[in-house]
């Protein structure tokens, strides 16, 4: 069943947005994890909470898609969806073990600063295949979205996020997606963003990740890698 005529539908700009800072800080962990020498538990740690919080935000982006995307598209795009979601779901689930292997790798490095090369290699595991799957989720599904998703939908998958990541790194967050976005992107997500959200992520987003960003890249800037 489509979605009533009369209702705005997706704007899919913000996932584009979000795919951008995905593919920025996983192509970024595997010299980050080399460059930490062996035995430096301090330098492990702050490396390896950056990791573990990038693959949660992963995690929880992918699940949002699981749930509130994959349905609909199935329901309403026909034939179209019956070629690509599957695909879909199937990278998902090799996205999954991926993550799994590395998250688990991550909790004895960072307490130990040892086995390095062995994380970086499984990230850059996983960076191949999660490269591919935006890629065709880019070219196939988000098109599929723009048509068959109502923007109230849609928005859906921004209040899954924000629902599943705790409130502490919210603005963390919001700023590294926005590191690299669009300036009309980041104003028409914030335009539909609660006003807790809206007051606070402009200004307190950007000193939480440039803070963040010294800290694990050694500058407020670090390289923008884009698509």
């Amino acid at each position: 069943m489509a979605p009533l005529v009369d209702e705005p539908m997706a704007d899919t700009r913000d996932m584009y947005m979000a795919h951008t800072a995905l593919r920025r800080e996983f192509r970024l962990l595997p010299a980050l994890i080399r460059s930490v020498a062996p035995d430096d538990t301090r330098r492990a740690e702050v490396v390896g909470a950056h990791a573990a919080l990038v693959c949660r935000v992963l995690h929880t982006h992918h699940e949002g898609e699981d749930l509130l995307l994959w349905p609909k598209l199935v329901e309403r795009a026909g034939e179209q969806a019956e070629a690509i979601v599957p695909t879909m779901e199937q990278q998902h689930h090799a996205i999954d073990a991926l993550h799994t292997e590395v998250t688990g790798l991550i909790a004895g490095w960072r307490s130990t600063g040892r086995d390095g090369e062995r994380l970086a290699d499984a990230f850059e595991r996983l960076l191949t295949v999660l490269i591919e799957h935006m890629a065709l989720e880019e070219t196939e599904i988000l098109p599929l979205a723009a048509q068959h998703v109502t923007a109230a939908e849609w928005h859906q998958l921004g209040e899954h996020g924000m629902a599943h990541t705790p409130k502490k790194d919210l603005p963390l967050v919001f700023r590294m997606a926005m590191y690299e976005g669009d300036p009309e992107v980041v104003k028409a997500v914030l335009a539909t963003a609660p006003l807790p959200v809206r007051l606070i992520v402009p200004t307190l987003g950007r000193r939480r990740y440039a803070a963040h960003a010294r800290s694990v890249h050694g500058t407020a800037s670090p390289a923008r890698v884009g698509s």
